[in-house]
């Protein structure tokens, strides 16, 4: 018994040490002239965009920023429930107003940026790509079209501009049932080039991107065929110097025709 209080003790001891270096390390204050790298919250689409603005602006601007990608509803949701991140760039303008109308933003913010759809084939498939979705149509009457894939409409901005391009088509309602809805318009495209998929419905961003360029063949579709991608970033409450710095550097020139490379529409001034 002596034995066994002996060693309760000394585990009780090293119990209030350990916790005592924990609160001494988290009480650590940050060194002066460090400051936390600011979270940005962004669209999937934006993924290769905005890594080469981020590198623009540490290059420029001395300054990093950590970017955080998923689909604009689930970014959505998780500020809404308290995620630090100090700007959000979404592919739906609608999720800014949301959030702003709450006062976790600053104000609406701007437009950044207009996006654009493709209908995509990977190499090798049997799927001729054409801005009308005929190459489309032929696979499913032939009932040859196994995958077929697009994001989420349910929370993806750019699952809901091919929904409406497939409805304006006429095939919604026969594709749904090879659809593969990816959690992101990311996760999308590693389903159109992977697997049984004949194709999809992707943004241009991404066909454009280094790792999807020799990846199979696309055709742009009609912006007319779909509500126009509206693009809108704002800063949030919490907002440090460093993000807003950021997000004064993305409305730049040199910002804007790193967008235009990648595919985007760039709005004009009196649109933002």
């Amino acid at each position: 018994m002596a034995w066994s209080s002996n060693v309760n003790r000394q585990l009780a001891a090293a119990i209030v040490v350990a916790l005592t270096g924990a609160v001494v390390i988290a009480a650590a204050p940050v060194p002066r002239g460090q400051t936390e790298v600011p979270r940005v919250a962004a669209a999937s689409d934006l993924s290769f965009a905005l890594d080469d603005i981020a590198a623009g602006f540490e290059r420029d601007r001395g300054s990093k920023v950590q970017t955080v990608y998923g689909s604009s509803g689930t970014l959505t949701r998780q500020i809404l429930d308290g995620a630090p991140f100090e700007l959000f760039l979404s592919a739906d303008e609608a999720y800014i107003d949301q959030i702003a109308a709450t006062g976790l933003a600053r104000d609406r913010g701007v437009l950044y940026a207009i996006g654009r759809l493709v209908i995509f084939a990977p190499t090798g498939s049997s799927l001729t790509v054409d801005p009308q979705l005929a190459g489309v149509k032929n696979l499913l009457t032939e009932h040859r079209l196994n995958r077929f894939a697009i994001a989420n409409p349910a929370h993806a901005p750019y699952g809901r501009a091919a929904e409406a391009v497939l409805r304006k088509r006429g095939l919604w309602a026969q594709i749904q049932p090879v659809l593969a809805l990816g959690e992101n318009i990311s996760q999308a495209a590693q389903f159109a080039t992977t697997g049984s998929a004949a194709g999809g419905i992707l943004s241009y961003s991404q066909v454009l991107s280094p790792t999807m360029k020799n990846a199979g063949m696309y055709a742009l579709i009609s912006a007319d065929d779909h509500p126009p991608l509206r693009q809108r970033m704002a800063l949030l409450k919490s907002a440090g110097a460093v993000a807003r710095d950021f997000y004064e550097y993305l409305q730049q020139p040199a910002a804007r025709t790193v967008f235009s490379r990648h595919g985007f529409a760039l709005p004009d001034a009196s649109a933002r």
